[in-house]
């Protein structure tokens, strides 16, 4: 029996700010740091954040596609779980999350990822979302022997491989399909997923061409904040909305946060201090950078910005840092709701002892502050 997705997937609740964790299927986390009790990605460590997050009701539990690490004394995010299988394995024991899949376009056959997104649907009974990422990593493409698609030619290639995804996800019949990128003869799929019309689709497209495709035809676009006041982030919030109303749709929109709790401000900016320049790994954020800003990515990463960005990527992946005490934590998250923000990924330094701490301590003041209330 098909349901619909509002009614079976937390990402379309009412709550006024959701959460979700991000990449804790890949090890050290979001942290390039050489921190004692960062994430070990072993299963029982995964599920024990997957677990943490269901009691909390967190409305998604999204990983990181990642194929090979970046070097350094670390190999940040080198060890690391599958996404399809590890969603699968994770939807199989919450009842409650939404189980995200990261897929690459270029690594994943549009038949085979219907068929995986399906099957974790019918295991999550309905919580499923695909987040659809066009890659920019040319270090993986290279190991999978692999051209590295140009820009522009990357969200073509992708509005091909979803408009696939979805005629698989919806249409009975069997189709023949010859386009540019891909030729199916004789499309078909059954089972059908849970999700009626089909399964929440989440992208992160940041770029013109980028933005363009996630109010297209995505649900959930997922945005990195790289400005400071909140009519800023405002302003970039609800610039992806009136682009999506340009479509005639509507989007909810995400983005990160990294979480350093600390009793006092100054235990927080201590620690913050100890694992980025301490204990930061900057050999492998120099790494991740010179592929992160090859010319083919088409970013124009300035010079003077380069430090700044490899610091954003040490403490937490570029996600936003809440640094300070629990009321302050939960001061930011406001600000960010405030904003316009319908949901935040957490992550911590340290993972479990963060989810432990947030959960403990931070997440009731977050309750408390009408954050979680159902609108």
């Amino acid at each position: 029996m098909r349901i619909d997705r509002r009614q079976s997937n937390p990402a379309f609740g009412t709550r006024k700010l959701k959460l979700g964790t991000f990449q804790t299927n890949l090890d050290s986390g979001c942290v390039m740091s050489d921190l004692d009790g960062r994430l070990e990605i072993t299963w029982p460590n995964t599920v024990a954040l997957a677990k943490l997050a269901e009691e909390m009701a967190f409305e998604a539990i999204v990983p990181v596609a990642r194929w090979r690490g970046f070097g350094g004394a670390t190999n940040p995010q080198g060890p690391g779980f599958e996404c399809y299988t590890w969603a699968a394995g994770i939807g199989a024991l919450t009842t409650t999350p939404g189980v995200v899949s990261t897929s690459h376009i270029w690594a994943s056959h549009p038949i085979i990822a219907a068929k995986q997104s399906a099957v974790i649907d019918h295991i999550t009974n309905g919580r499923y979302i695909l987040n659809i990422v066009t890659g920019w990593n040319q270090p993986e493409t290279d190991m999978f022997a692999r051209r590295m698609l140009g820009h522009e030619e990357r969200y073509a290639c992708a509005e091909e491989w979803l408009s696939i995804v979805r005629r698989l996800w919806t249409e009975d019949e069997e189709f023949d399909h010859e386009g540019t990128y891909y030729k199916i003869a004789k499309g078909y799929l059954q089972p059908k997923p849970i999700q009626a019309p089909y399964p929440a689709i989440m992208n992160a497209g940041a770029s013109e061409r980028g933005r363009h495709f996630a109010v297209k035809y995505c649900d959930l676009i997922f945005t990195v904040i790289r400005t400071g006041t909140i009519e800023e982030v405002r302003a970039h919030v609800q610039a992806y909305h009136a682009l999506a109303r340009d479509y005639g749709r509507e989007v909810r929109v995400w983005t990160s946060v990294n979480i350093v709790q600390g009793e006092t401000e100054q235990d927080a900016r201590d620690f913050y201090d100890y694992y980025v320049r301490q204990k930061g790994d900057w050999a492998a954020a120099q790494n991740m950078m010179e592929v992160f800003a090859a010319d083919v990515n088409q970013r124009n990463v300035p010079r003077e910005r380069i430090k700044a960005m490899q610091e954003a990527f040490i403490q937490g992946w570029g996600g936003v840092p809440l640094v300070g005490t629990k009321e302050q934590i939960v001061d930011r998250l406001q600000t960010l709701s405030d904003a316009g923000l319908d949901g935040v990924l957490v992550a911590f330094p340290r993972y479990e002892a963060g989810m432990r701490e947030f959960r403990d301590v931070t997440y009731p003041l977050v309750c408390q502050a009408g954050l979680r209330d159902e609108a």
